[in-house]
């Protein structure tokens, strides 16, 4: 339909995607109160994920019930999610997209009434929010930690079950992995406090767990941040290494998005692309398949972006407009 690069056809991890067009998780609040896929659901997804997209992603979608982080959201904390995820899979696969679904933790990124209990953080640190920062979580122990690794694996697993050709990790925005990975809300000592290397080791293990259990064509993607973008927080030297380390361990494809700043973000990360540059940058570093992401809206914009990074995520501007880059009245005609 289009001659732009957008929308020619790729390939990732040898799996053929038919444009290079995204849609990134974004959270549709059309759960049920258990976290169920229901039939908003299932016309959310009609609406939103159009001829255009090679991949589409599901929101964020919690793996462990004091995981969850906003009312209605999506769950995968067992086998009775599984139905009405096979449901959704099937209709992103009917629209020729290849479905995929992002799988979270919120961390200390919640509250109370939503966890069903206190929230769970690295260290008894606040994550910083609008506003302010958020109440200090209870520090996990060891083996809350590893409950935690163990439901992101089953997730996965259910998810591939559930026809998703694509598993997401989300650790990114200041959620779980994002917490233990930032020395602003980490300072554990021991196995998981310290280095970034021990700061790592939760997230590094559930994605080396994930590529031994699942289908080796199925698509392990990680949604992290290229760098905090708050002073003390990861820098663009950590997620160089962070990168070499989750590609060593199987990932297919950085995601990659902003950390504990994202809701500080200053004048300097404002317009179209503005987290592309830090893609790229980890492209040019590590030799991985990259999606860009941040305000992309223009066709004129993605044309430069694509000679940087490999896939482009168009997220507020396809909920705004299903038809994009057509205009809304082309397709409402």
């Amino acid at each position: 339909m289009f001659d732009h690069p957008l929308f020619a056809p790729a390939t990732l991890a040898g799996r053929p995607l038919r444009t290079r067009l995204v849609l990134p998780p974004m959270a549709s609040g059309t759960g049920s109160e258990a976290g169920h896929v229901t039939d908003a659901t299932i016309a959310h997804y009609q609406r939103i994920v159009g001829a255009n997209h090679g991949l589409a992603f599901v929101e964020y979608t919690y793996v462990i019930d004091h995981g969850r982080s906003e009312p209605n959201q999506l769950g995968l904390t067992g086998d009775h999610h599984v139905a009405g995820l096979s449901r959704l899979a099937a209709a992103i696969r009917a629209t020729g997209a290849l479905p995929g679904i992002q799988l979270t933790h919120a961390g200390a990124k919640t509250d109370a009434a939503l966890a069903g209990r206190t929230p769970l953080g690295a260290s008894a640190l606040p994550v910083p929010a609008h506003g302010g920062d958020m109440p200090a979580p209870e520090p996990m122990t060891a083996a809350q930690a590893a409950e935690v690794a163990e439901a992101f694996v089953a997730a996965a697993v259910r998810a591939e079950a559930a026809g998703f050709g694509a598993i997401e990790i989300h650790a990114a925005h200041g959620y779980f992995f994002n917490q233990w990975l930032s020395p602003l809300t980490n300072q554990r000592t021991g196995a998981h406090g310290g280095s970034l290397a021990y700061r790592a080791r939760l997230l590094l293990g559930v994605v080396a767990r994930l590529r031994a259990v699942l289908k080796p064509e199925t698509i392990i993607a990680v949604r992290f941040p290229g760098q905090d973008r708050l002073p003390g927080g990861l820098t663009v030297a950590d997620g160089s290494w962070l990168a070499e380390q989750l590609v060593a361990r199987g990932v297919d494809v950085l995601d990659v998005s902003s950390g504990l700043g994202g809701w500080r973000r200053g004048r300097d990360q404002r317009g179209e692309g503005y987290l592309v540059a830090d893609a790229a940058a980890l492209r040019a570093a590590v030799g991985v398949s990259v999606i860009g992401v941040g305000g992309v809206a223009t066709l004129d914009y993605a044309r430069e972006a694509l000679r940087d990074v490999d896939f482009l995520a168009v997220g507020r501007a396809v909920l705004t407009n299903p038809a994009w880059p057509l205009p809304a009245e082309a397709v409402a005609a």
